[in-house]
Order: structure tokens, then sequence, then C-alpha cells
């Protein structure tokens, strides 16, 4: 920070970033701040840079409030005749008129079905803490015809037309003439898939035998640690080290039961049992501890909509949600929540002893970017912000 306490108005952030010219021959800068709304005020240190040379300087804001948490909302569902049944997504809900309850905001597919009538497909939109009605007209089937199903081995999972309907040998009656969906599922087979045409009043048999997968012995450990760097041992050998994010990948393991090892210089021995499947990836994510006392720790729950995202904590890979973050030093700690196609989430949480800190990640779409036009200037640099803010620079005189 320099002494002179001017202050000079550099523009807004725009696109999550801000590039300054910066001069050789004018007097350097040598702190900046960053200020939005809201928001708690962000200043940091700069160094000037050699000709030709970006620096790239980070700030991220915290909400000085917390933010209002998302409300769900529900789908009340009514069909002509009643009674139909309703899917939801595909899922099984009940008979109309139902109402479904705590649907999250976003798009769903209705499906109603009745015997007798054909299949009505539709979708509704959900919002917060509203309720959408749909209604489901039914026409009734001109003709209709039957499914006789067998498969080698038995016992295997039907779905027609996308939807579940048993276990073979199953017969399917009154569905519509005309062409349909077939499949089979039956773990440790291929599926077997095809199209079937029912006939008007009669019934079509299908005889279909599925193809056993390759038996395999072997399958995948992912490894990470936070910090990055530990040198990993499955069942005493060495396999290398954690990098600073991601995984270390264990190949051809075989299926059973192992013993994964981490140690790293300054933290506690890691050490836990691994169970591995053919074919599979069971995944190790270890939170080192320093070595010496034992400071305080707590635990962080992190879960986002949509699920499967990726989790950061400071900086370190830490898993894929929903998970929960043990043996989380206390104090206040970094999260953010990445997903393709979907905007970052970032948020700072505070771990107290023995307590669970809870994270819940609403992920927004990703919308296009702007391209930042590159311009001709020797020396520049560059703060980057995840929204719009004013950003000051000190700068002695």
């Amino acid at each position: 920070m320099n002494t002179t306490g001017n202050c000079v108005d550099k523009g807004v952030i725009s696109g999550g970033s801000l590039t300054v010219p910066v001069y050789s021959t004018a007097a350097p800068y040598h702190s900046f701040t960053v200020v939005k709304a809201g928001y708690t005020t962000y200043s940091g240190q700069l160094s000037s840079p050699s000709i030709g040379e970006t620096i790239t300087e980070y700030a991220t804001l915290n909400p000085v409030e917390t933010p209002v948490p998302v409300n769900y909302g529900s789908v009340y569902v009514a069909s002509s005749p009643s009674g139909a049944s309703i899917y939801f997504n595909g899922n099984y809900r009940g008979s109309a008129p139902l109402t479904i309850s705590d649907v999250w905001p976003g798009s769903y597919t209705i499906q109603a079905e009745l015997n007798g009538y054909r299949t009505y497909t539709t979708t509704t939109s959900v919002s917060s803490g509203t309720r959408s009605n749909v209604y489901c007209p039914l026409t009734a089937l001109d003709s209709s015809g039957s499914l006789y199903i067998l498969s080698d081995p038995t016992n295997t999972k039907v779905i027609l037309d996308g939807l579940e309907r048993g276990t073979t040998p199953l017969t399917l009656n009154k569905l519509a003439a005309g062409t349909h969906i077939l499949e089979l599922d039956r773990a440790a087979y291929y599926d077997w898939k095809s199209t079937v045409d029912v006939p008007a009043g009669g019934t079509k048999m299908v005889s279909a035998s599925l193809n056993p997968m390759p038996v395999s012995t072997t399958g995948w450990v992912y490894v990470s640690s936070s910090p990055g760097g530990a040198s990993v041992t499955l069942d005493g050998a060495n396999y290398g080290q954690t990098p600073g994010s991601g995984s270390l990948k264990l190949n051809t393991i075989a299926i059973g039961e192992h013993t994964v090892t981490l140690t790293l210089a300054g933290y506690q021995p890691y050490s836990t049992r691994v169970t591995v499947y053919a074919n599979t990836v069971s995944e190790v994510s270890a939170i080192l501890q320093p070595s010496g006392p034992k400071a305080g720790v707590g635990e962080v729950s992190v879960s986002s909509t949509p699920a499967g995202a990726n989790v950061f904590i400071d900086n370190n890979f830490v898993g894929i949600t929903p998970l929960t973050l043990k043996a989380i030093p206390t104090g206040t700690h970094a999260i953010m929540v990445r997903l393709a196609g979907y905007q970052d989430y970032e948020v700072t949480t505070e771990v107290n002893a023995g307590a669970t800190s809870t994270v819940v990640a609403g992920l927004s779409p990703a919308t296009p970017t702007t391209p930042q036009r590159s311009g001709s200037i020797p020396l520049v640099a560059l703060v980057a912000l995840g929204g719009i803010a004013l950003f000051s620079i000190r700068k002695n005189r």
C-alpha cells in the first residue's frame, strides 16, 4: 500500500476481467482495491511488470449477506379419464390426480398411461415456490395387441418405449398396434435393443439371447490429496505422487480389498482400505493433517444441483458432489464447485471444531462470453474477477 493516499479509478470489471495499461515512464503501481455493493472490499499488492510482461491478479469478493436459499416448487397432475399412471422424468409417482411436492426448479417430462388409451407425454417448468398444473387428456386406442417376451438368460429387465415393464418371461397386453422400441437389460450382459411391431388384435412373440460381457479381474483406483504432492503406496508398492489438482490414477488393480497409504513431509500419514471392483473406478480423497499438536477440526458437506460437480477446497480438488469432507481444520476455507456447461460456484465457509458446515450450490448454466480484444500496449496488468466491480489502484506520485 503506498503512502500518498491517492486512489485512481481504473474502470468497471466486465466479463470477469479488466486490463489496465502500465507505462514504463510513469510512476509504478503498488496496490489495487476492488469494490462491489453487497460484497466485502478486496485490496492487494502489485509488482511492477517488465516491458512486454502481463501480470495477472485475482480478487475474490465475499457476499456480505448469506444468499437466500432456493425454494422448491410442486406439480399438480390430472388426467382425463382420471386414474392414469403418472411418470415424472420416467419415475412412477402414482395415479392422477396427484401432487408431486418438493420439486427443484427446472423443466420436467410428464407421462400419463392408462390401459386402453394412448400414452400422453408433455413437459412442464417448475419455478421456485410455485405450483405447476398439468392436464393430460388421454385418447382411446383404436386397436391394441400384445407382446410375449422371452430371453436367455431369464429374469432380464424389460424396457418398452423407455419405460421399465418387468422381467422376462413377460406378457404385455393392450399395447397400441404398431412399432415399439424394446430393450432388455441385465447386469454382466450387453444390452439387447430392437424395434418390434405389435399386431392389432394379436400377440407378437419375441425371443432374445443376450451376449455376456468379458469377465474382468481388474479395476482402477484414483487417489487425490489436499495438499497435493503426497507419496502413494498400494499394499506397500509405490505408485508415485498425487498431483496438485486432479487424481493419481492407479491402473490394472486386482479386484478385492487393498490398503492405500499417503505420506507427505510435515503431515501425518494417511491410510485407508479400498475395495476394487471389476471395470470400476474406486476413489480415495485424503485430507492430510499437519504433524504436531492436532488443531481443532470439523466437517464440510457439499451438494450441488445438478449433482456430479467437481469440488475444490482452498484450490485443491477433493471429490465430486454430493460429499462430506471430514477432519477439515477450523477456520475460513474457500469452496468452489465446478461442472462443465455451468458457471463456477464459489463461496467461503467457516469450519468450527466438531461441527458440520453445509454448502448447497445451485449451479447456473454458463452463458457465452464476449472475447476480450487484445491491445497493443507493451506493459499490461490484468485483474480477473467473477463479477462486475469497481477497480481502484493506488499509485505513488
